[in-house]
């Protein structure tokens, strides 16, 4: 495990973003039961994962190797590629931080199916992503190596704020909210199952 990269490829800003996503999701898992959570595209170092104070944690991500980490089970899985090998109402919260971006369309809907079945009910789902008008933005910020070539190259969209609800929702959560940080270039994203 590749402990000084925060994702693949390299960018200046990479370990900051990696903690200001961090302490967004732990703002906004702050009232959620600290049980079991499950960071889906958790990446090579599973930052937010070692630095939230559930009692089980799991992190799934493509580039990983089945293994554990502190008290941390890491899995290589893509989520896009396969069903989510844990059991229906498992997890008290999910997350997937400047991961959905990632997501091709046509797989938005299974992803989010599989994080409705393994979230308990009233389970947390949080999302971290690019706001649509950051794209620009964040293309520049590759090229100057800033952030991530790699990981920016990769996005699939940029979709606003209410057509993300709208799949959320469509996938049977309920009470989403939803805001903007680091300056607006990111939005975030809760749901209840």
């Amino acid at each position: 495990m590749k402990t000084n990269h925060y994702t693949r490829g390299t960018g200046i800003l990479e370990g900051f973003l990696a903690k200001k996503r961090t302490a967004k999701a732990n703002s906004l898992l702050k009232k959620v039961k600290k049980g079991k959570i499950l960071d889906i595209g958790c990446g090579s170092y599973p930052y937010f994962l070692l630095n939230n104070d559930f009692a089980e944690k799991y992190g799934i991500d493509p580039s990983l190797k089945n293994t554990k980490l502190k008290n941390i089970e890491l899995k290589n899985l893509d989520v896009t590629k396969s069903k989510l090998p844990f059991k229906d109402n498992f997890f008290d919260a999910v997350t997937m931080l400047a991961v959905f971006e990632h997501l091709d369309h046509k797989k938005i809907h299974f992803v989010l199916d599989e994080i409705n079945r393994v979230l308990k009910k009233d389970g947390t789902l949080v999302i971290t992503t690019p706001a649509p008008w950051s794209d620009k933005i964040l293309k520049n910020m590759a090229r100057l190596s800033l952030v991530s070539k790699e990981e920016i190259h990769e996005h699939k969209h940029n979709l606003t704020s209410s057509v993300i609800k709208s799949h959320i929702v469509e996938s049977g959560f309920k009470k989403t909210k939803s805001g903007y940080f680091e300056l607006g270039l990111n939005m975030w994203f809760t749901a209840i199952k």
